[in-house]
């Protein structure tokens, strides 16, 4: 881990609440609308099958609780876990929008409220890196996730070869908060974005903390050049 400060819940919180509003749009122009194809690719790895129950831990606006919706079908359930109630907010009003089933609610990821073996399926996107207690927050995962059940966490990383290494560089650290600022009144958060990804452990030391946390056989897909992770576990 670098010695960038860990981050602080409240803070956290406070800043997620402030940009629930313009989250969606700010995803789409950071990842030019990739985010919704490593989405999919996430909800792939974790594999849900008709009739499964699947959470999703930082659920945010809802849309992987969505796309795992659509492959559990309507004999399976869908529940989205967030600690931001504005984000969940969003997420409730796009569900009605959708009519759609997947049940959101407040929840804390180091502090599952759900019974042991709760779930087929347990992913995470674009949230761990902003929970302090990393190991806990998996070994929470795992612990709700039935044995043999997968937990899927797709996540922004550091990619360690050129030319990804410098368009990470000025991307993440100079374009991103630019645009935050431009497209939010809380443009700090977007300055955020790359501190936390640089506090963040890399893939092959996150696949270490997995295991460590109670999942077997790890292992890791990286895209976009090794700007993207999507790391599978079994519970």
């Amino acid at each position: 881990m670098s010695a960038v400060t860990e981050p602080r819940p409240a803070r956290v919180r406070e800043m997620f609440g402030g940009i629930a509003r313009r989250y969606d749009l700010m995803n789409t122009i950071m990842t030019g609308g990739l985010h919704h194809r490593w989405r999919r690719l996430a909800v792939a790895a974790a594999a849900p099958a008709p009739g499964d129950r699947a959470l999703d831990v930082c659920s945010g606006t809802g849309d992987l609780a969505f796309a795992l919706e659509g492959k559990v079908g309507p004999s399976g359930a869908v529940v989205g876990v967030d600690f931001s109630r504005r984000m969940l907010a969003v997420a409730k009003q796009k569900a009605h929008r959708r009519g759609s089933g997947v049940e959101f609610q407040w929840g804390d990821a180091t502090d599952l409220d759900f019974e042991d073996d709760s779930f087929d399926v347990v992913t995470v996107g674009f949230g761990v890196r902003n929970i302090p207690r990393l190991q806990r927050a998996f070994a929470e995962m795992a612990r709700v996730t039935r044995p043999g059940g997968r937990v899927v966490c797709l996540e922004i990383t550091r990619p360690e070869r050129q030319p990804f290494r410098g368009f990470y560089g000025i991307w993440f650290d100079r374009l991103v908060p630019a645009v935050g600022r431009a497209v939010s009144r809380h443009g700090s958060a977007y300055a955020y974005l790359p501190q936390s990804v640089r506090r963040f452990p890399p893939a092959p030391e996150l696949a270490r903390v997995m295991e460590d946390a109670g999942l077997a056989d790890v292992h890791y897909r990286l895209l976009a050049g090794g700007i993207i992770a999507i790391h599978r576990g079994l519970a």
